[in-house]
């Protein structure tokens, strides 16, 4: 089986996909309500598009094609508030997260389609273990070699967006001293980790066909990694963020992506199989410390705070962040980075001042609907 032609985008646009947490505003736990909740929103007109997740206490928001920040969190928005608006109706509330505080793994149940029944009879108990909700990034790119070159380009700046992103320091109960938590569970698939070391998009459509002769593989959707390109969208797919507590957060992660990109293509670097050398412990290091993970940069050969790495690539940006008009997404990045302020010490800080994690649920669903 060959892989579809890639769909080259002559512009970087940028799309989101959001895993979202449905819960009982009873207790606030998480509810499998998942089924009848599409049902009534596939009777009202939304923006992008609304899907299942593998198990029924989740869904999935997918955005439209966008060539802006700007556009991109209206878009949100508007999908944010009729969600929330048709989940009160259904006494449902939504939240972000990049996991559920104290929901059981074993508890769960999953959506009734094909694909995800495969999934549940392959590996089993993961399947059930995989109730943790991610943001995924798309941006477009002109061709196959460009998506290969930028997977492996980007892997530099994986630990950034895990530590930007992470908000996810409770699993089962317990607080893991994770500011993210949730990759410890993708992280236990076999397909998970970085794509192989190609860079011509022919010889990849070879290392795919040869996966998929041996039955490893049916589809692009089969590979967990970090990131990898999506050949039917011609986009990268960034697939490490934690999904944010906010629309906002969600949009400003994707704007940063957006105007990383760009400026890798304009200023194409020479890649080395280098990058890889210290991706597990950076990688491991971001899920564990957050913004206060130290930074090893396996090119330059020096350690830094990976809060300094990211002011630094901020500023890097400028330039492109004035073209497209979002230098106030770098400024908020900055900021948020001075203060070591992320989604994990939000969470952190709401149980601390609750000592309860149902109401640290409660106040997740509350600034989900705010939406500031």
């Amino acid at each position: 089986m060959s892989l579809t032609a890639f769909k080259g985008n002559p512009s970087n646009t940028v799309g989101v996909e959001l895993e979202l947490q449905l819960v009982n505003l009873q207790n606030f736990n998480l509810t499998m309500e998942a089924k009848d909740f599409l049902r009534r929103l596939s009777e009202i007109k939304i923006p992008g598009e609304i899907k299942p997740e593998i198990t029924q206490s989740m869904i999935e928001i997918n955005s439209s094609i966008h060539k802006s920040h700007d556009s991109l969190l209206k878009e949100l928005l508007t999908i944010k508030n009729t969600l929330t608006e048709q989940a009160a109706k259904t006494h449902i509330g939504i939240c972000g997260g990049g996991a559920h505080p104290f929901q059981q793994w074993n508890a769960q149940r999953i959506f009734p389609t094909e694909r995800f029944t495969n999934t549940s009879e392959q590996y089993g108990y993961l399947a059930k273990q995989f109730t943790v909700f991610g943001q995924h990034i798309h941006i477009g790119c002109q061709n196959g070699d460009d998506a290969l070159y930028l997977c492996h380009a980007m892997a530099r700046y994986i630990p950034q967006f895990i530590a930007l992103s992470a908000a996810s320091p409770f699993h089962q109960s317990v607080d893991t001293v994770f500011d993210c938590s949730r990759l410890t569970v993708i992280s236990a698939f076999p397909l998970s980790g970085t794509p192989p070391w190609i860079l011509a998009w022919d010889e990849f459509d070879d290392y795919f066909c040869n996966l998929s002769d041996l039955g490893i593989v049916k589809s692009i959707k089969d590979f967990y990694w970090d990131i990898r390109p999506k050949p039917e969208y011609g986009t990268i797919e960034l697939r490490i963020c934690d999904t944010p507590l906010t629309v906002h957060k969600a949009a400003e992660l994707a704007a940063y992506a957006q105007l990383l990109v760009i400026w890798l293509l304009d200023n194409k670097i020479n890649l080395s199989r280098d990058i890889y050398l210290t991706y597990a412990v950076n990688r491991f290091r971001a899920a564990r410390f957050g913004l206060e993970a130290l930074f090893i940069d396996p090119i330059e050969r020096v350690q830094i705070t990976l809060a300094k790495d990211i002011i630094q690539t901020c500023n890097q940006l400028r330039n492109y962040a004035v073209q497209f008009n979002c230098e106030n997404i770098l400024d908020q990045i900055c900021k948020a980075v001075s203060n070591k302020e992320n989604g994990a010490k939000w969470l952190r800080e709401h149980h601390t001042k609750f000592q309860s994690l149902n109401d640290t649920v409660r106040c997740q669903t509350e600034l989900w609907k705010a939406g500031t």
